[in-house]
């Protein structure tokens, strides 16, 4: 078997380098030497001699000792202790920070891709390809389809009729942008997401053994902000009617589930297998943890924050943070926590017969 490959080191940067080029848009000071040369990014417990780290959670402190890493972004809590193990970066707010040098450290090290259209994609006429604009192999870019300025195009992506891309928007391979769909600008779509296929929508026909499904032809689009990031293999439907919204700076993880007429406000966010049903609103600044479920046709004001696995059934008129999960236990002492639960309709049925029989004075 080969050996794993240590970490990749995408060439050298000074550190001075890296505070030129940050702090004058977001703030920082340097403690330190300015040529210490830095190869890599790295958490607090990996790093080496070479590496730029970062310190965001104080419980976290302890590394500080320990760590090797050539320097640390830390917060001004942090400085005295920081700085006496070696460099650092000190920031309002360091996870930010890094946030902010991870993107800048990604655009020296991610390969451009070639301008133009590959000789293997398919562009169907009235297509409107910007010249700088990267379209991949196997692309297919329908009639009257838009890509704006310096979008990228993944490899076997699929982009039907009247579909548009913003500027800088980047899709990755096998994305499939369904006909009259549009995604604004600097927009990145992961690999595997579908964006406007048909909602879940059909009317039942019949009755009993004879019942049948009859389906309702989805005849909206869906319509996308800028700065929109989606995760790979989630699906967004389009429309029955109007379009299904997602506004400006809305975040999506992977194997997202967002149905027909949904609308997501500007800068939500929502974590990994969340499900949200036809028609739901949600409003912005809210969060979803991870496999949360939202039923249809509800309304979730903004800064709403559903926890993970939860399941909404009801609208939210009133910020904050909301939970539904039933907590985990050993199996026995859950089914009997279970049963009781199921029994508490009953109980509140003879309290409400106790307190008409005995009045409080």
């Amino acid at each position: 078997m080969a050996a794993v490959p240590g970490p990749v080191r995408l060439g050298e940067v000074r550190l001075g380098d890296v505070l030129a080029a940050l702090a004058p848009a977001f703030g920082g000071e340097l403690i330190g030497n300015p040529d210490l040369p830095i190869t890599r990014l790295a958490p607090l417990d990996e790093a080496d001699g070479s590496s730029l780290s970062f310190l965001a959670n104080p419980k976290y402190a302890a590394q500080l000792a320990s760590t090797q890493a050539a320097c640390v972004i830390v917060a001004p809590a942090q400085r005295d202790a920081a700085s006496a193990r070696g460099a650092v970066i000190v920031a309002d707010n360091p996870y930010l920070w890094f946030a902010r040098l991870t993107q800048w450290w990604a655009a020296r090290q991610r390969l451009a891709p070639a301008v133009g259209v590959h000789a293997s994609a398919v562009v169907e006429p009235g297509a409107r390809i910007h010249a700088s604009a990267s379209v991949g192999p196997w692309v297919y870019v329908g009639a009257g389809a838009e890509i704006g300025p310096g979008a990228v195009i993944g490899p076997h992506s699929h982009l039907g009729a009247g579909a548009a891309v913003g500027e800088g928007t980047r899709l990755a391979p096998r994305v499939t942008l369904m006909d009259a769909c549009r995604i604004g600008a600097r927009g990145i779509v992961h690999a595997g997401v579908v964006i406007g296929a048909d909602g879940f929508g059909f009317a039942p026909e019949g009755r009993g053994d004879e019942q049948q499904w009859v389906k309702i032809e989805q005849l909206g689009g869906v319509l996308i902000g800028d700065d929109v990031e989606i995760g790979a293999n989630t699906c967004i439907d389009r429309g029955a009617l109007a379009d299904t919204v997602l506004e400006d700076g809305v975040k999506l993880d992977n194997l997202i589930q967002v149905g027909h007429n949904v609308r997501i406000g500007a800068h939500s966010a929502m974590a990994g297998c969340v499900g949200i049903a036809g028609s739901a609103r949600i409003g912005r600044h809210c969060t979803a943890g991870g496999g949360a479920i939202i039923l249809g046709h509800l309304e979730l004001v903004d800064h709403v924050h559903i926890t993970a696995h939860t399941v909404v059934t009801r609208s939210i008129h009133k910020p904050g943070q909301y939970s539904g999960l039933f907590p985990i236990d050993d199996n026995a002492s859950w089914e009997k926590n279970a049963a009781t639960l199921r029994q508490l309709h009953t109980l509140r049925d003879r309290l409400r017969a106790l307190e008409k029989k005995f009045p409080t004075p």
